[in-house]
């Protein structure tokens, strides 16, 4: 009987560790899979799902009106939306990452759809400038998916929307400003682009994410990182190849970098350098002969045969903090709606006349010039131009001074927006009927705005 009981015992425990085993492995098994069927069903990513349709579908319908680079840019910003669905998904399957330099590969995408969009503001200002920039500076808010705790060096994700869209609204404000009385298509596309994160993504992310994205439990599957290519195999005395270069610095690294022994490069080495000599280090003795006072020679007539400096290169020029190639000079109009001033050089009577308030004026890479528009126009934009100095009428939108150094702004009528941007040294002078004008400044210095004194002798007072 013993020996009976005995066997239905092991028999028992037989099947129990057999049960056990079996749901383990399944329980093992359910966070590795990232395309689990009750995901969709979630219902904070159904939440997302429904505010994304209702805000990104109207910014869409705006922008389908608009057409060109501005829906182009409208789908890139739909695309990134996607992505960070995928990864508020995907996350609830894996293991928390320790650290931001952990999860690169997991935010990568996200990371490669910002940078679309932002290579599309670069180079010579495109078309709809405005509308490109405000997206490419508004996508960043979309980071907050990369939020891994207070210690992370990022603002909670709540704080982290509202910043990052106060960096989009100055371009979007001058959508807005532009369009506002000339075509609603573009009023309504600049209003649906605010309303997407301020309070449409801040509401969603502040009632249901405040913490940061939900991740999956400690023993889930680990954020997977990239996995470098295996060498080739090789003959034992053949040494193998040297480790590949450090990949460039990712868009969601906030952690700070810790030392090492890599020597310094750029400012850090010069700084470093100068730090561990001698303050004298590297200076002339100067010896009797060579003082004043010991000089058979004190006329201070400098000789004939001393060495003329360089030159300096003609080509490159510098505007503010942006450094272009002249190309050739233009004074045109294309299209019939744009009149284009471009590398202006030394030019002191330039004018255009044959002007409406329907066309725009666009001035680019001019050098101690001055142009005068006689007429009354749309718009007018000063770029990356130096020593410059402007004389208009009257405009039906705005007058822009971006990326410039040193001009000098007079106004003779009316401008209702008048806006400086990344500008060094600024002297504007404004009309009795421009006193009422919007004023706007960002990254500039050395602003001076100067109206009329009241005077019958013409003064200007600050």
């Amino acid at each position: 009987m013993e020996a009976a009981l005995v066997e239905r015992l092991e028999a028992a425990v037989a099947r129990l560790e057999a049960a056990v085993a079996s749901g383990a492995s399944l329980a093992a098994a359910a966070p590795r899979d990232l395309d689990a069927p009750d995901a969709p069903s979630d219902p904070v990513i159904v939440a997302y799902d429904e505010f994304v349709a209702e805000a990104v579908g109207r910014l869409t319908a705006a922008a389908e009106k608009i057409g060109g680079k501005v829906l182009d840019a409208t789908k890139v910003l739909a695309e990134a939306f996607a992505v960070a669905k995928d990864l508020l998904v995907q996350a609830k399957q894996l293991q928390k990452p320790a650290s931001m330099a952990d999860a690169q590969g997991f935010f990568k995408p996200l990371s490669d759809v910002i940078a679309k969009a932002t290579a599309m503001t670069e180079g010579r200002r495109p078309d709809y400038f405005n509308h490109l920039k405000s997206v490419a500076d508004s996508l960043p808010a979309l980071a907050w998916v990369a939020f891994l705790g207070k210690d992370c060096g990022m603002s909670f994700p709540t704080a982290h929307v509202e910043e990052s869209w106060q960096m989009a609204e100055f371009y979007n404000n001058k959508v807005l400003v532009e369009y506002r009385n000339k075509d609603p298509d573009h009023v309504e596309w600049a209003k649906a682009l605010k309303d997407l994160y301020m309070p449409g993504l801040r509401d969603y992310v502040k009632k249901h994410y405040p913490l940061g994205p939900v991740w999956g439990p400690a023993g889930g599957a680990v954020v997977s990182q990239p996995k470098a290519a295996a060498p080739t195999p090789k003959a034992p005395a053949v040494k193998a190849p040297p480790p590949p270069a450090p990949p460039a610095a990712p868009l969601f690294s906030t952690e700070k970098s810790p030392k090492s022994s890599k020597p310094k490069e750029g400012m850090s080495a010069v700084f470093q350098e100068i730090s561990s000599k001698p303050v004298t280090a590297g200076l002339r003795k100067v010896t009797d002969d060579m003082k004043t006072k010991n000089r058979a020679d004190r006329s201070g007539v400098v000789s004939s045969t001393a060495t003329t400096p360089a030159a300096a290169p003609e080509k490159t020029s510098r505007a503010g903090s942006f450094s272009f190639k002249s190309g050739p000079p233009k004074l045109e109009l294309q299209m019939g709606r744009k009149w284009v001033v471009e590398n202006q050089v030394g030019k002191k009577t330039l004018a255009i006349d044959d002007c409406d308030s329907r066309q725009s004026v666009y001035v680019y890479g001019c050098k101690d010039s001055v142009l005068q528009v006689n007429g009354k126009v749309n718009n007018i934009t000063v770029d990356k131009c130096t020593k410059f100095g402007i004389v208009f009428k009257d405009v039906v939108a705005a007058f822009e001074v971006v990326n410039c150094n040193g001009v000098e702004v007079q106004c003779q009528g009316t401008a209702p927006t008048i806006s400086i941007d990344n500008t060094s040294g600024c002297q504007l002078y404004l009309s009795k009927d421009s006193l009422g004008a919007s004023i706007t400044s960002a990254k500039s210095s050395e602003i001076n705005v100067m109206v009329p004194s009241g005077g019958t002798d013409g003064d200007w007072s600050f």
